[in-house]
């Protein structure tokens, strides 16, 4: 009977402390490790950030800031990307052009220039690693319901902690 008492009192704590640590995941913030090279050389594979979901109740997502966001393209992954433009503000959108230009002999794709306002409620946001990243100038811009949580700071490789 001592026996089952103890075992009831030690799922009582542990179903406690598993509510509490959800409740701070989902709500105040979390770990999160970066993945791919898009952000390049802000952050690389590998790296752990702090990240935190508070500030949105007071302070509206800025241009600079790095996001932690739901994939437009996939739902079942997130990203991690600077956000470049909010609600009004006019970005201007490289894309290559399927026709080609040549240059010199070499062909090579032309890029494209297009002048566009990012609507409301939507964020335009870009790797920091232009050449190797999928972001707003592939799939457009993104509502702010996508974005999961600001990044605070990197806390990992403790040689490289560093608040962003």
């Amino acid at each position: 009977m001592k026996i089952l008492s103890r075992l009831g009192t030690l799922m009582r704590y542990t179903v406690a402390y598993a509510a509490i640590t959800h409740c701070a995941a989902e709500y105040i913030g979390d770990f999160v490790v970066c993945k791919g090279p898009s952000m390049e050389p802000t952050l690389y594979s590998n790296n752990v950030l702090l990240t935190e979901r508070l500030s949105k109740y007071w302070r509206s997502y800025q241009p600079g800031d790095i996001v932690i966001a739901v994939s437009p393209i996939n739902a079942s992954q997130f990203i991690c990307k600077r956000i470049v433009a909010v609600s009004g503000d006019q970005v201007l959108i490289e894309k290559p052009s399927p026709i080609e230009a040549e240059y010199s002999g070499a062909k090579t794709k032309k890029p494209v220039m297009t002048k566009d306002y990012v609507p409301r409620g939507y964020i335009w946001i870009e790797g920091d690693n232009k050449g190797n990243s999928s972001d707003s100038r592939y799939y457009g811009p993104i509502p702010v319901g996508l974005v999961r949580s600001r990044v605070l700071c990197r806390i990992w490789p403790i040689s490289e902690v560093t608040g962003l």
